[in-house]
């Protein structure tokens, strides 16, 4: 049934009135109410009922609206002259209540069990009332309802638990205001877990529920440090600057005089850049003042990280992934220490880059700035810039309007790559403090300049030749100084200046395909084909001697040895320049090289096109070139790589030394010039190193061995599926409806009845290993070859769960030529609701343990929380 207006025809009886009763010249003095702004709508599932007093009983499922004001319950109750309603639920046979009142003002509904409320004061008391507000739910033996939507509380709670009926914990409120989508403001309170009163109680408090992004204050940890004391740390303010940026300003200070400050920044401009910042300073003081052992350090660190998007600008892109910090940061920061993959990192690598391409005239144009930590030795290597500079290749003879054949001489390329370095090594305290003059620095150009031309339609011919060129700003003049006070006799004198430096290089590189079928004769409904494919290239280089005085590449200084000998010593200005500098003496060299590809093709209805393709060695290659002026070979390189599966490629790259070993005159062991092949054997193995990895789960068994049950157990439940998809919807629904509620599973039964046994698990395997010949040891006289010794480690990782809310992380490795364990980590989580618990324990270098239990709000997380860690100070002695 449907109501209208609150003034309806059915509340006059026409019989009770009476016309002579009536008198015309009375006066009507009774005050008249003031009618409301809206209609009042009303309904009812069940019935309405109409009585003489003015009163409209609602009942099954009573709804009221009035402007954007909504009630809904089992029982309303509505006086139409005051405009007041009572509400209330209705219980069931088996005594529990259903159809209690849920009053929504606006998006805010508040669910009670008896509620009363004036449309016309919007004012209201309400029993038991239990709204959401934020994270949590506030909920009040009593509450009164004022004009303006604030809700004033006597005997509340306030918890984050969903279940909030029988909450595992709650603050017990005497008092409270409750300001909705705002805040609430409480009188004293007591902490109450599992129905126990603890005895931690605060005087007031205050609960912010702001939906929308703002400030607000951040609530600092608490702890105590062997060697600083007790500390407060990460507390301080948080800045909502805008839409798109953000601040966040921390700060830690040590009852022993250590403090520190951070500042971190988020920002984010939508289709143009993101990134972040963070910038921390720590001034550590540890020991007692006058005394031997005080000190005080003083770190910093800087981390940057920055993103364009792909869509701001397609010929230009910057970067940036800053990683710097003082050598001695780790040790004094508290998030380091008890972080051991971050305290044992030894290296740090920041790069910003930038660049730019020039599509119309093909030029590209990047720069890179570098800096490399070693914070074990404090070392530092920067580079600032790294500038680049490349030229698409470009065929300057070609004709712009070709007709016939092309011309030979239309198929000459060429190329332009140009780099810019500027760079330093150094340690970090020395940094600003070096001059630039002791900067290594330089300028690169390259133009490789080739043809290709086809010979016999089957050989291909690629003559080039390759041009390059090195600006440099100083050189290092040598001299000898015969005085007996100097330690070192060799005098190096720097000359500032501009130096030009050049070098070429001819080269011609001739390679053929060629290709082998092969039908197995086994199998022959597969239609097995196997191809071959052979790729041979010959090469040959010629480089000048520019070790001639005419390039002046090279000097030379004499001095008179304690023999009285007079000896000259040749050595380049140029050494250790950034680009090098060209060699001394005619070069020639002849390279070999073959490659071998073989595939296999076999019949499959799987596939789309009717066969599939197996790869069986996807490169088989070899290499070895000789030096015609010297005479001599290179070593054997050979590399190999086979696709064993989708996801895993297996490769090697080993090396061949071709010349034996022999003693000299001294019985020392030296390279000699006789080869391997002329003892009559093959090359020397110089050693091989590699790694794979695995990872094993619950899947992985499946797919081997349970392939057939899955593909029943499918069919059998593609009926149950389709008879699910209602409930599934309902249910769908319902979570959506109550999206902060904990979201439960439903409990799986196996093919006999029994509830089904999971044990999600995931174990990682990484298998590293190195070969090389152990020199430390004697050589073989009879072989001339020294033993190989194995250098191999394990490393195992992986995670398990032991129920639904129980998780265990784990990773470890084992060495096995040190026959040590290496740093082993372990982590337990387990999910108590409302409440995160979680153990860690590192055994190895760095042993430490910590424990913490939290909340899960965001909220409370740094309120209601406990934790207990090992001390940094010192290691943890296990018994």
């Amino acid at each position: 049934m449907r109501g209208g207006e609150k003034t309806d025809s059915l509340h006059r009886d026409s019989v009770a009135l009476d016309s002579l009763g009536m008198d015309s010249l009375a006066v009507d003095t009774t005050k008249k109410k003031e009618p409301l702004d809206a209609p009042v709508i009303y309904e009812a599932s069940d019935s309405i009922v109409f009585t003489k007093d003015g009163y409209a009983h609602l009942y099954g499922e009573g709804k009221v609206n009035y402007q954007n004001i909504e009630l809904t319950s089992a029982v309303i109750t509505m006086n139409m002259d005051s405009s007041t309603v009572f509400a209330k639920g209705v219980a069931d046979t088996t005594g529990v209540e259903t159809g209690t009142p849920i009053f929504k003002d606006g998006e805010t509904p508040y669910e009670s069990k008896i509620m009363r409320y004036n449309f016309k004061t919007k004012k209201g008391f309400i029993n038991n009332i239990v709204t959401q507000q934020g994270e949590g739910y506030v909920t009040s033996e009593e509450g009164k309802k004022g004009a303006d939507d604030e809700i004033y509380m006597r005997h509340g709670k306030y918890t984050t638990c969903d279940n909030h009926e029988h909450p595992h914990f709650y603050l017990r409120l005497s008092m409270a205001k409750v300001r909705p989508k705002k805040n609430v403001v409480f009188g004293p309170a007591q902490l109450v877990v599992e129905d126990v009163p603890l005895p931690i109680a605060v005087p007031f408090g205050f609960f912010p529920f702001n939906s929308s992004y703002s400030s607000g204050f951040i609530m600092p940890t608490y702890g105590d440090e062997m060697n600083r004391g007790f500390y407060l740390r990460d507390g301080g303010y948080y800045f909502a600057i805008s839409d798109q940026m953000d601040l966040k300003v921390l700060g830690e200070i040590f009852t022993k005089g250590s403090w520190g400050l951070s500042a971190a920044s988020n920002y984010n401009k939508r289709y143009k850049f993101s990134g972040s910042f963070n910038a921390s300073y720590l001034v550590t003081k540890t020991g007692e003042k006058n005394m031997p052992d005080y000190s005080v350090s003083k770190d910093f660190r800087i981390q940057w990280s920055h993103r364009q998007d792909a869509k701001a600008n397609p010929n230009s892109s910057f970067s940036a992934s800053v990683n710097f910090a003082t050598s001695s940061y780790d040790r004094s920061s508290l998030s380091s220490l008890y972080n051991p993959q971050q305290y044992s990192q030894n290296t740090k690598a920041s790069s910003v880059s930038y660049s730019r391409n020039f599509p119309e005239i093909g030029l590209n144009i990047s720069s890179t700035f570098n800096i490399t930590q070693n914070t074990r030795d404090s070392s530092l290597s920067m580079t600032l810039p790294d500038v680049n500079i490349s030229l698409n290749r470009i065929y300057p003879f070609k004709r712009k309007k070709s007709v016939g054949d092309e011309r030979w001489y239309e198929k000459i390329s060429l190329q332009y790559t140009g780099s810019i370095t500027n760079s330093i090594s150094t340690k970090d305290n020395l940094l600003f403090k070096t001059p630039l003059t002791q900067w290594e620095n330089g300028m690169q150009h390259k133009i490789p300049v080739s043809a290709t031309f086809n010979l016999f339609k089957y050989i291909n011919i690629v003559p080039s030749f390759n041009y390059t060129e090195r600006w440099y700003l100083r050189k290092v003049k040598q001299s000898y100084d015969p005085s007996p006070a100097s330690t070192d006799h060799v005098k190096r004198d720097t000359i500032n200046g501009f130096n030009r430096l050049y070098d070429y290089n001819l080269s011609l590189q001739m390679n053929t395909k060629l290709y082998g079928m092969y039908k197995p004769l086994f199998m022959k409904s597969k239609e097995l084909q196997i191809r071959h494919v052979f790729t041979p290239t010959v090469s040959y280089t010629y480089t000048p001697d520019f070790g001639k005085s005419r390039y002046g590449y090279y000097d030379t200084y004499t001095y008179t040895d304690e023999d009285g000998e007079v000896r000259t010593v040749e050595y380049s200005p140029y050494e250790g320049a950034v680009y090098g500098y060209p060699g001394k003496g005619m070069s020639q060299n002849i390279s070999f090289s073959v490659d071998n590809n073989i595939e296999m093709k076999m019949k499959s209805d799987k596939d789309t096109t009717g066969y599939k393709k197996i790869s069986l060695i996807d490169q088989l290659g070899a290499s070895l070139s000789y030096d015609v002026a010297n005479k001599r070979w290179s070593d054997l390189s050979m590399n190999l790589r086979l696709k064993l599966t989708k996801s895993y490629t297996f490769n090697m790259n080993a090396s061949f030394a071709t010349y034996a070993y022999e003693f000299d005159e001294n019985g020392n062991v030296v390279v000699g010039d006789r080869t391997e092949w002329s003892y009559g054997r093959f090359g020397r193995f110089q050693g091989y190193s590699g790694s794979f990895s695995y990872t094993l789960n619950n899947d992985t068994f499946k797919k081997l061995f349970g392939k057939k049950e899955e593909d029943e157990k499918n069919k059998d439940n593609k009926g149950k599926e389709e008879n699910e998809d209602e409930e599934t919807d309902e249910e769908t629904e319902e979570q959506n409806n109550n999206s902060n509620m904990r979201k439960t599973e439903k409990a799986s039964v196996d093919s006999d009845g029994y509830l089904a046994f999971k044990f999600p698990w995931s174990v990682s395997l990484s298998y590293s290993y190195s070969i090389r010949e152990d020199r430390s040891k004697d050589i073989n006289i009879k072989t001339m070859r020294y033993p190989y010794s194995l250098t191999h480690s394990l490393n195992v990782s992986g995670n398990f769960k032991i129920g639904s809310r129980w998780n265990m992380t784990y990773s470890t490795g084992y060495d096995f030529t040190s026959k040590e364990m290496s740093m082993t980590t372990l982590n337990i989580t387990r999910d108590l609701h409302c409440f995160n618990m979680s153990c860690g324990l590192v055994f190895g270098p760095f042993t430490s343990y910590n424990f913490s239990i939290r909340a899960n709000s965001s909220m409370l997380t740094d309120a209601l929380k406990w934790d207990q860690r090992s001390n940094t100070g010192s290691a943890v002695t296990w018994y």
